[in-house]
């Protein structure tokens, strides 16, 4: 098929590769602008342009899709599908509707919970015990198209880091199948029921609330893990824990409780497992203790 990929980050690059590699055609890659980053804040094109234009081929980064301009460009690729997976720009109907078989989105939830931008993460702080990977022919509302194809899997201690990796591949699994034979994956509409909506990511969110129980701060580590990182301040630095565990101790909420920077919760406490200073590498809490004190009573 001739295919337009729509997509952003590092966790879609599989997809990219599966769908070249399963001998389709990519007419052409949309993804965000290039942001700066690094030291030098140099002009970074994302993940998947980067890939695109490795693979040779054709990357856009327009700033918006809904001028006339940009919408007769998207028309003109004269695409079978487009697929689309954690692009970052709403698809006005025209772009909906200039594909032979519509648009396709690799959506990271079990629709209909957790529509919107950030599932994955919503999953883990809720609590959800499974989470799931769906192909979704989109239509102009907020993810509420019909479903063709949907697989599950469970949370179970996961961080967001290998939940998106597990649905990446899932969702490429699922996504060739799909193409290889739409209609034996006609859309299922969702069901009325048992919508939630997963809110973009505040980083106000990220700083780790002592005050909670120790189970729901758990769930922040491995909610923003590898990126932004759950963290907390003390001697005016940052400190961000990449792993912990919940342990049955008790303190005040946000005292370091011993030497291991166990730190206590509203109920129970967190034990970190890894850390990372600002600028610095991942690291054990005993590795950190060692050049950066946090003593025993401390309060964070």
């Amino acid at each position: 098929m001739r295919i337009v990929f729509m997509a952003t980050p590092a966790f879609a690059v599989p997809v990219l590769h599966a769908l070249v590699d399963a001998g389709h055609t990519l007419v052409a890659t949309y993804s965000q602008p290039p942001r700066r980053a690094g030291r030098g804040k140099a002009l970074t094109p994302s993940p998947v342009a980067a890939a695109a234009e490795a693979l040779g081929v054709p990357v856009l980064t327009p700033r918006t899709l809904r001028d006339a301009e940009a919408q007769a460009a998207f028309a003109a690729h004269e695409a079978d599908v487009a697929v689309v997976f954690a692009y970052g720009l709403i698809l006005p109907q025209p772009v909906l509707d200039a594909p032979r078989l519509g648009c396709l989105n690799i959506h990271g939830s079990l629709l209909p919970r957790w529509r919107g931008a950030a599932p994955v993460q919503r999953a883990i702080l809720a609590g959800d015990a499974e989470t799931g990977v769906g192909i979704m022919q989109m239509e102009a509302g907020l993810d509420t198209g019909p479903v063709r194809l949907e697989a599950r899997t469970p949370i179970a201690g996961k961080t967001a880091g290998d939940l998106f990796e597990e649905l990446s591949a899932t969702g490429a699994r699922l996504l060739l199948e799909v193409l290889a034979d739409p209609a034996a994956h006609p859309p299922v509409p969702q069901p009325d029921e048992g919508v939630t909506y997963a809110a973009k990511v505040d980083k106000a969110e990220t700083r780790l609330d002592f005050t909670t129980t120790a189970e729901q701060a758990e769930r922040q580590v491995r909610a923003f893990a590898p990126a932004p990182g759950a963290w907390f301040e003390t001697a005016g630095e940052r400190i961000r824990i990449l792993a912990a565990q919940v342990v049955e101790e008790a303190g005040m909420p946000g005292e370091v409780i011993d030497d291991r920077l166990t730190i206590a919760c509203g109920t129970g406490a967190l034990r970190p497992l890894r850390v990372q200073r600002a600028g610095r590498g991942a690291m054990t809490p005993a590795e950190l203790l060692r050049g950066f004190a946090i003593p025993p009573g401390t309060r964070l």
